[in-house]
Protein backbone atom coordinates (compact mmCIF):
# COMPACT_ATOMS: atom_id res chain seq x y z
CA UNK A 1 0.00 0.00 0.00
CA UNK A 2 1.62 3.10 -0.91
CA UNK A 3 1.43 6.40 1.42
CA UNK A 4 1.52 9.17 -1.54
CA UNK A 5 -1.27 10.16 -3.55
CA UNK A 6 -0.68 10.08 -7.53
CA UNK A 7 -3.31 11.34 -10.06
CA UNK A 8 -4.09 8.52 -12.62
CA UNK A 9 -2.42 9.98 -15.44
CA UNK A 10 1.24 10.61 -13.54
CA UNK A 11 4.11 8.46 -14.46
CA UNK A 12 6.20 6.49 -11.47
CA UNK A 13 8.61 4.97 -13.09
CA UNK A 14 10.38 2.04 -11.34
CA UNK A 15 12.95 2.52 -8.64
CA UNK A 16 11.20 5.75 -6.95
CA UNK A 17 11.15 6.30 -3.40
CA UNK A 18 8.16 9.06 -2.99
CA UNK A 19 7.24 9.76 1.10
CA UNK A 20 3.66 9.70 3.25
CA UNK A 21 1.34 12.72 2.50
CA UNK A 22 2.98 13.58 -1.22
CA UNK A 23 0.63 14.61 -3.60
CA UNK A 24 0.99 13.79 -7.62
CA UNK A 25 -0.95 15.70 -9.90
CA UNK A 26 -1.84 15.61 -13.26
CA UNK A 27 0.65 14.56 -15.88
CA UNK A 28 3.61 14.67 -14.26
CA UNK A 29 6.61 12.50 -14.64
CA UNK A 30 8.71 11.01 -11.96
CA UNK A 31 11.63 9.13 -13.55
CA UNK A 32 13.43 6.13 -12.18
CA UNK A 33 15.70 6.77 -9.01
CA UNK A 34 14.33 10.07 -7.77
CA UNK A 35 13.94 10.86 -3.99
CA UNK A 36 11.15 12.49 -3.00
CA UNK A 37 10.25 13.49 0.86
CA UNK A 38 7.22 13.12 3.17
CA UNK A 39 4.76 15.98 2.45
CA UNK A 40 5.57 17.23 -1.20
CA UNK A 41 3.40 18.66 -3.58
CA UNK A 42 4.26 18.51 -7.36
CA UNK A 43 2.03 20.18 -9.52
CA UNK A 44 0.47 19.37 -13.34
CA UNK A 45 3.06 18.69 -16.11
CA UNK A 46 6.43 18.22 -13.95
CA UNK A 47 9.59 16.75 -14.77
CA UNK A 48 11.04 15.01 -11.84
CA UNK A 49 14.57 13.33 -13.58
CA UNK A 50 16.22 10.22 -12.38
CA UNK A 51 18.45 10.75 -9.17
CA UNK A 52 16.72 14.34 -8.53
CA UNK A 53 16.41 14.53 -4.72
CA UNK A 54 13.84 16.56 -2.91
CA UNK A 55 13.36 17.08 0.51
CA UNK A 56 10.53 16.71 2.82
CA UNK A 57 7.30 19.66 2.06
CA UNK A 58 8.92 20.54 -0.86
CA UNK A 59 6.39 22.14 -3.40
CA UNK A 60 6.43 22.08 -7.09
CA UNK A 61 4.14 24.36 -8.84
CA UNK A 62 2.94 23.42 -12.36
CA UNK A 63 4.98 22.85 -15.32
CA UNK A 64 8.69 22.73 -13.83
CA UNK A 65 11.19 21.05 -14.78
CA UNK A 66 13.78 19.30 -12.50
CA UNK A 67 16.79 17.65 -14.19
CA UNK A 68 19.40 15.49 -13.38
CA UNK A 69 22.05 16.90 -10.87
CA UNK A 70 19.16 18.86 -8.66
CA UNK A 71 19.08 18.25 -4.88
CA UNK A 72 16.33 20.60 -3.50
CA UNK A 73 16.37 20.18 0.73
CA UNK A 74 13.58 20.39 2.97
CA UNK A 75 10.72 23.16 2.64
CA UNK A 76 12.15 24.47 -0.83
CA UNK A 77 9.40 26.23 -3.32
CA UNK A 78 9.49 26.10 -6.44
CA UNK A 79 7.68 28.79 -8.43
CA UNK A 80 5.36 28.24 -11.85
CA UNK A 81 7.07 27.07 -15.39
CA UNK A 82 10.67 27.65 -13.29
CA UNK A 83 13.39 25.47 -14.51
CA UNK A 84 16.63 24.02 -13.56
CA UNK A 85 19.42 23.49 -16.17
CA UNK A 86 22.13 20.98 -15.68
CA UNK A 87 24.90 21.16 -18.95
CA UNK A 88 26.50 24.29 -18.91
CA UNK A 89 26.89 23.70 -23.13
CA UNK A 90 24.13 21.26 -24.53
CA UNK A 91 24.43 20.45 -27.75
CA UNK A 92 22.00 18.18 -29.51
CA UNK A 93 24.40 15.77 -31.24
CA UNK A 94 26.95 16.22 -27.87
CA UNK A 95 26.40 13.57 -25.26
CA UNK A 96 27.27 14.93 -22.08
CA UNK A 97 25.51 13.17 -19.20
CA UNK A 98 29.02 12.59 -17.14
CA UNK A 99 29.49 16.38 -17.59
CA UNK A 100 26.00 17.36 -15.44
CA UNK A 101 26.69 19.82 -12.80
CA UNK A 102 25.01 19.50 -9.06
CA UNK A 103 22.80 22.12 -8.21
CA UNK A 104 21.53 22.36 -4.52
CA UNK A 105 18.85 24.53 -3.15
CA UNK A 106 19.18 24.76 0.21
CA UNK A 107 16.05 24.49 2.97
CA UNK A 108 13.26 27.02 2.96
CA UNK A 109 14.45 28.94 -0.59
CA UNK A 110 11.87 30.19 -2.71
CA UNK A 111 12.56 30.36 -6.61
CA UNK A 112 10.22 32.17 -8.78
CA UNK A 113 7.93 31.48 -11.55
CA UNK A 114 9.26 31.17 -14.53
CA UNK A 115 13.55 31.81 -13.04
CA UNK A 116 15.62 29.76 -14.41
CA UNK A 117 18.61 28.37 -12.63
CA UNK A 118 22.30 27.45 -14.49
CA UNK A 119 23.41 24.26 -13.33
CA UNK A 120 26.08 24.33 -10.69
CA UNK A 121 25.02 27.59 -8.90
CA UNK A 122 23.66 26.72 -5.62
CA UNK A 123 20.77 29.07 -3.61
CA UNK A 124 21.18 29.82 0.16
CA UNK A 125 19.16 28.31 2.59
CA UNK A 126 15.80 31.27 2.56
CA UNK A 127 17.09 32.88 -0.28
CA UNK A 128 14.19 34.31 -2.60
CA UNK A 129 15.04 33.97 -6.31
CA UNK A 130 12.24 36.10 -7.72
CA UNK A 131 9.87 35.52 -10.92
CA UNK A 132 11.97 35.75 -14.52
CA UNK A 133 15.25 36.03 -12.90
CA UNK A 134 18.20 33.79 -14.75
CA UNK A 135 20.37 32.44 -12.22
CA UNK A 136 24.26 32.99 -13.14
CA UNK A 137 25.76 32.69 -10.02
CA UNK A 138 25.27 31.26 -6.21
CA UNK A 139 23.06 32.88 -4.36
CA UNK A 140 23.85 33.49 -0.44
CA UNK A 141 21.48 32.98 2.32
CA UNK A 142 18.31 35.25 2.80
CA UNK A 143 19.64 37.15 -0.22
CA UNK A 144 16.51 38.39 -3.11
CA UNK A 145 17.66 38.38 -6.46
CA UNK A 146 15.61 39.63 -9.33
CA UNK A 147 16.45 40.16 -13.45
CA UNK A 148 18.58 38.69 -15.98
CA UNK A 149 21.39 37.80 -14.87
CA UNK A 150 20.19 38.31 -11.78
CA UNK A 151 21.44 40.70 -9.04
CA UNK A 152 21.20 40.86 -5.53
CA UNK A 153 18.66 43.56 -4.11
CA UNK A 154 18.15 42.98 -0.74
CA UNK A 155 17.41 40.51 1.74
CA UNK A 156 14.22 38.42 3.56
CA UNK A 157 13.84 36.67 6.25
CA UNK A 158 12.55 33.19 6.47
CA UNK A 159 9.33 34.55 6.07
CA UNK A 160 9.95 35.91 2.75
CA UNK A 161 9.32 39.32 4.27
CA UNK A 162 12.11 42.12 2.97
CA UNK A 163 14.78 42.84 6.30
CA UNK A 164 15.87 46.60 6.31
CA UNK A 165 19.16 46.73 8.68
CA UNK A 166 19.30 49.76 10.76
CA UNK A 167 23.09 51.17 11.13
CA UNK A 168 23.90 49.17 13.49
CA UNK A 169 23.21 45.66 11.33
CA UNK A 170 20.13 44.88 12.99
CA UNK A 171 16.54 44.28 11.47
CA UNK A 172 13.32 42.50 12.86
CA UNK A 173 11.03 40.43 10.51
CA UNK A 174 7.50 41.79 11.07
CA UNK A 175 5.57 39.05 10.96
CA UNK A 176 7.44 36.87 13.17
CA UNK A 177 9.36 39.21 15.11
CA UNK A 178 12.52 37.34 14.66
CA UNK A 179 15.89 39.78 14.79
CA UNK A 180 18.56 39.22 12.53
CA UNK A 181 22.08 40.69 12.03
CA UNK A 182 24.28 41.55 9.21
CA UNK A 183 27.58 40.69 9.51
CA UNK A 184 30.50 40.63 6.58
CA UNK A 185 27.63 39.91 4.10
CA UNK A 186 26.38 37.92 5.93
CA UNK A 187 22.37 37.22 7.48
CA UNK A 188 22.51 35.77 10.66
CA UNK A 189 19.08 35.01 12.59
CA UNK A 190 19.73 35.42 16.37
Amino acid sequence: MKDFFAHETAVIDAGCIIGKGTKIWHFSHIMPSCIIGDGCNIGQNVVVSPKVILGKNVKVQNNVSIYTGVICEDDVFLGPSMVFTNVINPRSAIKRQNEYLETIVKKGASIGANATIVCGNNIGEYAFVGAGAVVTKEILPFALVVGNPSKQIGWVSEYGHRLEFNENGFAICKESQQEYQLKNNAVIKL
